[in-house]
């Protein structure tokens, strides 16, 4: 958006030649020099000045050359009259970069809309023949040619033209563009100075001033080396006097591990001589072991033939005993079947007497059956008398039959009904469902406004969910936030309306009365800390105010509306911006009314004006009385592009009510004739039990005499079918006498066999338990030899063991001897050296005494830790290198003293100048300030370091 900025109306043609196309074209005057000139000595031009700017198709201008005097030059002109577009023509014009400018991006934008192709050609002034540098930019491909003095050149020959001549427009200091401002304020008095250095001191100057921080880092870096190797020397003077250390504990090291030495020496040999005498030992106990066995077998012998004998007895009596249980089954078996025969004949009895009770229980069961046939076939009768007759009951049939007939009509009829208005309810719900997606569809709409109002203000839509709860605690009407209450009638237009109204009041709720908005504010500020805004309407409406001139007076002008008939709201809401913000008196234009602003200001005399992309506000001032106009550039809508037909929304909210009015009718209609439809169901349900029963009393009279003559029939059968107790009784006692002497016979045979069983059973007893003595006797005599035997396998095992262990040492006690005498470095034939012999005597002869003192000794040398043969080594090499390392650091003081040198002449062949400058620009820039009535001065700020 373009800064504002005031115009006056009393401008040159310069300034308002914005108005329709913005092309300003200057004649030149016959005293100015012609291009390319030579130039007269005395010329107050200084060498590098610009002589003349001519710009084609470059930004605002059509065609416009400017040309500068030799001094202090201004620009004066409102927004958009081209001031900036002469400043980007130099820099372009220069061999300058668009990022210079801080605008566009790319050269070609710099071109005027709608044009191909844009020319900038500066002269600038030059003894003896002033120089003429050309550009032209090409939109399609974003690229420039470049013409030096009408001849074909590359960038690079104008670059080099531009530096020879001292013009830097890269430099803020030389070349200030608007939009760097900021990033000129932003320099460090470093930076300022060095871009004053390259600006207007000689070339030497800021060359010297690199050399200076160049030698100066050098010297940092000699300095950080030189503090390093002292550093580094110290270090390894101390690491030194460890290595002295050192070597004196690796000389006692050493003597520990000699004593290591001659101690794992003399262990295998007591070791050795400890498994000899075990194995002595060992054969001792074998020798005992020998003679135990031999005496254990000859006693073993007797006991094996006194087994034997004892085995045949007990063979001899099982046999017997084998015998007598084959006897036994076999009369157990004759005494199962005469047992079986018995039961049988029980059965046989029971199975008689059971017959017998069964006929007589059919028999008293016939008698009753008898009984109860003759007595319903009394009951039936006298019911058959009391029947009514057949012929009094159809009629009454007849009439039943026909209400059933007019009744079923009836209900025909009401279902007919009641399928018609089913019919038409489902197209009225079909319309309805329909009309309820269309209000949905507009719903949506606003919840995509809702959802922008919580996206960008959280607290207002907090408050709004609360409003929506709450309404019924505000005495008037309380309206939405205005950006969800203003509804656009074209979203192209809600530009104007954002523009217009303030953010703080777009987000506010719109009250009615002062008291509903206090207790509002109230509730949302202090009480849930929400930050929300709210305006209150005024007491008299200003919604209907019309506006001092018709919309159709400036239809001449471009303007199509005013601010109020772009949009609907609320009423409150359309009150309160007509009379805050005069929407009712802001009219709306196009770029017709842009390009005559100008005359559109002066005789309309409006005081705000929207144009197709700018608002322009008009003031007069109190004091010259002169009309003063300010424009801005639109910002772009962001929350009332949504819009909703608030027309077509009503239309189908009063659509959908009246078929929810239809509908209520339908369903009172039809729960009307479905109570008639009940009420005829329920004469129906009465009328079909009346036939019923009547269908009832009709065959009943054929029913009973169909029952008695089946009674008679059934009866005359129970009397046919009597039974002869007495005979039956007679037959059964004859067969169950005959049937128990059979019994008397078959218990004799039994008893019988019972005493032959009992005989044999004893002898069968007898011979168990001389069996049992035997198998007693066998068996002792078998655990007697069982534990010789064991004893004797123990003893074997043992003699076994010790023979092998025996052996195992003997192996053991050469191998030892070979270890022993290899750790000694003698042949297996040799024998101890003398002096190896004499060693040994002060050490320990038990393995736990040298193992003891082998740990001691390992421990002491384990304390010697990282000592090594080459410590000596070491500790010489370091004398060397801390020698070396000593006239290395020697070296490098002695260049760091030959650069301080250099930087103290560098740094005066740079500083003395550099004041002399700095005290020629205080000089101009306090008489500056003195002719303005105000002091300044302009002061080189000096440290220890550069």
């Amino acid at each position: 958006m373009a800064a504002p900025a005031k115009r006056k109306s009393e401008e040159t043609e310069a300034g308002r030649s914005g108005g329709n196309n913005r092309r300003n074209k200057r004649t030149l005057e016959e005293t100015q020099p012609r291009a390319g000139d030579r130039q007269e000595a005395n010329s107050p031009f200084v060498e590098g000045a610009i002589r003349r700017i001519s710009m084609e198709n470059f930004l605002t201008y059509d065609n416009c050359v400017v040309f500068p005097g030799p001094h202090l030059n201004m620009i004066v002109g409102a927004n958009g009259t081209g001031k900036s577009s002469i400043v980007c023509a130099i820099c372009l014009g220069l061999a300058g970069k668009p990022s210079f400018i801080g605008r566009a991006d790319k050269v070609g934008h710099y071109v005027k809309r709608g044009c191909s192709k844009g020319t900038v050609e500066i002269e600038v002034h030059k003894k003896p023949n002033n120089v003429i540098i050309k550009r032209e930019i090409f939109v399609t491909n974003n690229q420039s040619t470049w013409f030096l003095n009408d001849t074909p050149c590359t960038l690079k020959m104008v670059e080099e033209q531009v530096l020879a001549l001292n013009i830097q427009v890269g430099n803020l200091c030389q070349f200030l563009p608007q939009d760097k401002v900021g990033e000129f304020a932003k320099l460090s008095k470093t930076e300022l100075l060095e871009a004053t250095e390259k600006s207007i001191g000689p070339p030497e100057m800021y060359r010297f001033h690199c050399d200076l921080k160049n030698f100066r880092q050098r010297e940092r870096e000699l300095e950080n080396s030189c503090m390093e190797k002292n550093s580094n020397l110290e270090k390894m003077k101390k690491k030194n006097e460890r290595y002295k250390q050192d070597m004196e504990r690796y000389h006692e090291r050493q003597h520990h591990l000699d004593s290591i030495a001659i101690l794992e020496k003399k262990r295998p040999w007591v070791i050795y001589e400890e498994v000899r005498e075990q194995h002595e030992e060992v054969k001792k106990s074998r020798n005992r072991q020998k003679e135990e066995l031999r005496a254990l077998k000859q006693a073993q012998a007797p006991m094996t033939h006194q087994i034997r004998e004892v085995e045949k007895e007990c063979a001899s009596l099982e046999a017997k005993i084998e015998e007598k249980n084959t006897a036994i089954k076999a009369a157990s078996q004759k005494c199962k079947l005469q047992q079986d025969a018995l039961e049988k004949k029980d059965k046989q009895i029971e199975d008689i007497k059971l017959a017998l009770r069964m006929k007589r229980e059919a028999e008293m069961d016939r008698q009753k059956r008898i009984h109860n046939t003759r007595k319903m076939i009394e009951d039936w009768t006298n019911e058959l008398k009391n029947t009514e007759n057949v012929e009094n009951i159809q009629p009454l049939m007849d009439s039943v039959i026909a209400d059933l007939r007019q009744l079923e009509e009836k209900k025909a009829n009401i279902d007919g009904e009641l399928n018609d208005l089913q019919r038409e309810r489902e197209n009225l719900l079909k319309e309805r469902k329909g009309t309820a997606d269309r209000i949905a569809q507009f719903e949506n709409l606003m919840n995509m406004k809702e959802e922008k109002l919580k996206g960008r203000f959280q607290d207002t839509h907090d408050a709004l969910m609360w409003l929506r709860q709450n309404r019924d605690r505000f005495t008037r009407s309380v309206c939405d936030p205005m950006l969800l209450s203003i509804n656009m009638k074209d979203n192209k237009h809600a530009k104007y309306i954002e523009n217009h109204i303030s953010a703080k009041d777009m987000r506010a709720f719109v009250f009615e009365m002062k008291e509903d908005m206090e207790m509002f504010l109230k509730e949302m500020r202090d009480n849930r800390k929400l930050r929300v805004n709210a305006v209150c309407a005024p007491s008299e409406s200003c919604a209907e105010k019309r506006p001092s001139k018709s919309i159709e007076e400036l239809h001449r002008y471009g303007f199509f509306s005013y601010l109020r008939e772009l949009f609907d709201a609320p009423y409150p809401v359309m009150s309160y911006l007509c009379h805050q913000y005069h929407i009712h008196e802001v009219p709306v234009g196009t770029e017709k009314t842009r390009n005559m602003i100008e005359r559109v200001i002066k005789e309309t005399k409006l005081r705000q004006i929207y144009t197709a992309e700018e608002k322009y506000v008009v003031k007069i001032s109190s004091y010259t009385n002169q009309t003063v106009s300010t424009n801005t550039s639109l910002r772009p809508a962001q929350f009332l592009t949504v819009t909703v037909d608030a027309d077509k929304r009503r239309q189908l909210e009063d659509k959908k009510s009246e078929i929810n009015r239809q509908l209520q009718s339908l369903d009172s209609q039809m729960a009307l004739l479905s109570e008639k439809q009940k009420c005829l169901g329920c004469r129906d349900n009465q009328l079909r039990q009346q036939k019923k029963e009547l269908l009832e009393r009709k065959n009943k009279r054929r029913q009973l005499e169909s029952k008695i003559s089946m009674k008679h029939d059934s009866l005359k059968q129970m009397e046919q079918d009597a039974i002869n107790l007495e005979e039956e009784s007679e037959q059964a006692n004859a067969k169950i006498i005959k049937l128990n002497t059979q019994k008397v016979k078959l218990v004799t045979d039994f008893m019988q066999l019972i005493k032959n069983c009992m005989t044999l059973n004893e002898d069968k007893t007898n011979l168990v338990l001389q069996n049992t003595t035997a198998a007693f006797h066998k068996n002792r005599l078998d655990a007697e030899y069982k534990a010789a035997t064991v004893q004797l396998r123990t003893i074997e095992q043992q003699v076994s063991a010790l023979e092998g262990k025996k052996h195992l040492l003997l192996e053991k006690c050469k191998g030892l001897l070979r270890t022993a005498k290899q750790v000694c470095n003698i042949g297996l034939d040799q024998n101890l050296p003398e002096d190896v012999c004499e060693a040994f005597r002060d050490l320990p002869n038990t393995v736990d005494e040298i193992d003891a003192l082998l740990n001691e000794e390992r421990t002491r040398a384990s304390c010697f830790t990282g000592l090594t043969a080459s410590v000596v080594e070491e500790y010489n090499k370091r004398v060397k290198e801390i020698a070396q390392v000593t006239i290395e650091l020697e070296e490098k003081k002695k260049e760091l003293d030959s650069y301080r040198q250099n930087i103290s002449q560098v740094k005066e062949r740079w500083l003395n100048p550099l004041k002399q400058m700095v005290d020629q620009i205080n000089e101009k820039f306090s008489s500056f300030f003195s002719s303005m009535q105000c002091a300044g001065e302009v002061d080189l700020h000096t440290e220890n370091e550069v």
